[in-house]
């Protein structure tokens, strides 16, 4: 039992924390960039509201109750990327991000549940005939939220740095980590097998 616990929670850690899901890092990056560490509650119900939505469409994948193309799920993947980063460019600076949180919590458990169909094909291969895929999924879901965690402190972390050590302003920190995000998903969205 436990060790079925264990495997499933080092998969989602490690489905996050690879640099082969960087898509998910990226995701992490746009979303945490306009955040400082005092506003880590405010970011960490954030982080588990995408954690809900991953998880509530790779059950309702993995039970066969929706079911998107792969290439509909990969062209959207990087485009929910965008999207956010984009969000943050047009909002940088502005109080209207802070002070109305519904569209933001919105946004992200909708791309949460893209993104939980991207994975929905593999998860399936994953889980044993002898192991719950219910309880399976639920581990993962806590070693995702795990990996999470970790990939938010480091951008609050290095977002501290910009900003103490090399005095960026906090506008200009999401500016220019929103634009990179955009530039290195752009051949994502163009190369994508949904216009082939």
């Amino acid at each position: 039992m436990i060790d079925g616990f264990l495997k499933f929670l080092e998969f989602g850690l490690y489905h996050i924390v690879s640099f082969s899901s960087y898509d998910h890092i990226l995701f992490l990056v746009v979303l945490t960039a306009p955040y400082a560490f005092k506003d880590w509650t405010r970011l960490l119900l954030l982080v588990s509201f995408f954690t809900l939505g991953h998880t509530l469409s790779l059950l309702l994948g993995v039970y066969d109750i929706i079911n998107l193309k792969v290439n509909v799920v990969e062209w959207l993947i990087p485009f929910t990327i965008i999207i956010m980063a984009l969000y943050n460019i047009f909002t940088a600076g502005k109080a209207s991000k802070k002070s109305n949180p519904i569209i933001i919590v919105c946004l992200v458990l909708f791309f949460g549940l893209i993104h939980g169909l991207g994975f929905a094909n593999s998860f399936e291969t994953v889980v044993g005939s002898d192991q719950s895929t219910l309880l399976s999924i639920i581990e993962f879901a806590l070693g995702i939220e795990l990996g999470q965690f970790v990939i938010v402190f480091c951008v609050l972390f290095f977002g501290f740095l910009g900003q103490t050590i090399f005095r960026f302003s906090s506008r200009d920190w999401v500016m220019v980590l929103s634009a990179v995000v955009i530039g290195l998903m752009l051949p994502l969205i163009v190369d994508s097998p949904l216009f082939y």
